[in-house]
């Protein structure tokens, strides 16, 4: 086996040592979030009758609802969160705000070949409607369109770009740079060559889009009652109505969306369907202007490597650099549980990996280190589906790219409810459920296999042993 990149270029363990010795265990984007964005929602202690209820106040939930109020100004919607608004991987993820719907043109094209070109198409406009929606609402979620970089970080990846190049060519938003065309981009000495697909990214500030969805929720009629744990969903042979129970109260409703993300399911048959797996970030102190000078980086572009095990990063608007992914850790049993989220040994890695990507920012401290459970799939994008007799729409699975997508899962839920015949419910994958990980001891064992196996390939130039080779043919998996 050989070494990577982060192996053969470590920095010093002071260096590692110094950057993390005054970090604080917290998720930086809820901290800088102004008072007047997080209100204080009291919890649901009555019986509600709406129209819609919702079961979440993540993205997706957020998504549904607004959309919702949109295409019927009278319609009542109510939602019901166990925490806080955005509290969990809305409030804590990297704010890439992709146009892929399907985890990357790689995995749509395995699975929808026939469909890909109206994938990628319905994608890329519902990343420009966010961009409208923002614009038009006036949302302050610090919105910038400033495309994705993937740079080769090793000498292998150099081929897939070309593969890349070849494919896209002709295409004006994606730009091939060369290496010294990239290192002028972005000063990393790991850089060897790069894509910049210049349209297909935009960032935003995590815990304030999930904040001023909610505010424009409420404007519009919505209720949001937090801190209003659902303990169980039930249907009126009768009436056809849903009931959603919670601790203290409920909501009788005629339509109920599913919104909970990594969380267990309401319903049996999908408690087998997603996995949650652990994602780890560091956020910086602001950099100097001179620290700024040394990387370049003037097009603030989202970056993500293309290893298996890939990072994730960022500049925000205050001059910090986010720095996440590479281990995406499961635990046996699917329990997500907060004390998965403290893991100092991720956190060095990181930061290890970070100076390695950066050395000329070596006394650069990190403010901020934490984690977040990820709703992962066997297809590694969202799957949808009705329950209930139609009363009831879902969505989950979005596998880490959920920013962009849970926008597009809003609409075609309120599509499904809704009985209607669209371009979006037409697609194989709506249409189509993927297949269920198997239960434990099963699940862990095949999973943390497959992460070792991605880790190996890593290691020997790409290749895919035996296990990832079966797991591809088959359509199931796990990617970091």
């Amino acid at each position: 086996m050989g070494t990577t990149v982060y192996e053969r270029r470590m920095p010093s363990a002071s260096v590692i040592g110094h950057s993390l010795a005054e970090t604080r265990s917290a998720v930086f984007w809820t901290h800088d979030l102004p008072a007047e964005l997080r209100p204080d929602r009291a919890p649901l202690r009555s019986a509600v009758r709406t129209d819609l209820v919702i079961v979440g106040a993540g993205y997706t939930g957020l998504w549904t609802a607004l959309l919702a109020k949109l295409r019927d100004p009278e319609r009542r919607v109510v939602i019901v969160e166990a925490q806080r608004v955005g509290w969990a991987a809305s409030g804590r993820n990297g704010g890439f705000c992709e146009a892929s719907i399907t985890h990357g043109h790689e995995n749509g094209v395995a699975r929808w070949p026939k469909e890909i070109d109206t994938l990628e198409r319905l994608g890329r406009q519902n990343l420009d409607e966010i961009e409208a929606t923002v614009a038009g609402l006036d949302l302050d979620v610090q919105f910038e369109r400033t495309g994705q970089l993937a740079p080769a970080v090793e000498p292998h990846q150099l081929a897939w770009l070309d593969e890349w190049r070849s494919e896209a060519a002709g295409d004006p938003d994606v730009v091939f740079l060369d290496e010294a065309s990239v290192r002028a981009a972005v000063n990393s000495p790991t850089y060897l060559a790069g894509i910049w697909e210049t349209r297909e990214c935009a960032l935003v500030h995590p815990a304030r889009l999930a904040a001023e969805l909610a505010r424009a929720c409420e404007e519009r009629g919505v209720e949001i009652f937090e801190r209003s744990h659902v303990r169980a969903l039930a249907t009126d042979a009768a009436s056809g109505g849903v009931t959603v129970e919670t601790d203290c109260g409920r909501v009788e409703a005629d339509h109920a969306v599913l919104a909970t993300n990594v969380f267990p399911s309401l319903l049996r048959r999908n408690r087998l369907m997603t996995v949650p797996v652990y994602d780890y970030v560091l956020m910086t102190e602001p950099l100097t202007a001179e620290q700024w000078d040394a990387i370049g980086w003037a097009g603030r572009q989202g970056i993500g490597d293309m290893a298996n095990q890939f990072h994730y990063y960022r500049p925000t608007q205050d001059g910090r650099i986010l720095f996440g992914g590479y281990d995406a850790i499961y635990h046996y049993g699917r329990r997500v549980d907060p004390r998965y989220e403290n893991r100092p040994d991720v956190w060095a890695k990181l930061a290890s990996h970070f100076f390695t990507t950066f050395p000329q920012l070596e006394g650069l401290r990190f403010s901020h280190q934490w984690a977040g459970a990820i709703d992962t799939s066997t297809q590694f994008t969202a799957f949808f589906g009705t329950a209930r007799r139609g009363r009831v729409a879902y969505a989950a699975g979005f596998t880490g790219l959920g920013v962009g997508s849970t926008r597009f899962a809003g609409n075609v839920m309120l599509d499904l409810l809704d009985g209607a015949d669209t371009e979006r419910t037409r697609l194989e994958m709506v249409r189509k459920r993927p297949l269920p990980f198997p239960p434990e001891p099963a699940a862990a064992i095949g999973i943390n296999l497959t992460r070792r196996s991605l880790d190996r390939a890593d290691h020997n130039e790409g290749r895919r042993n035996l296990l990832l080779k079966t797991l591809d043919a088959l359509g199931l998996g796990f990617d970091s």
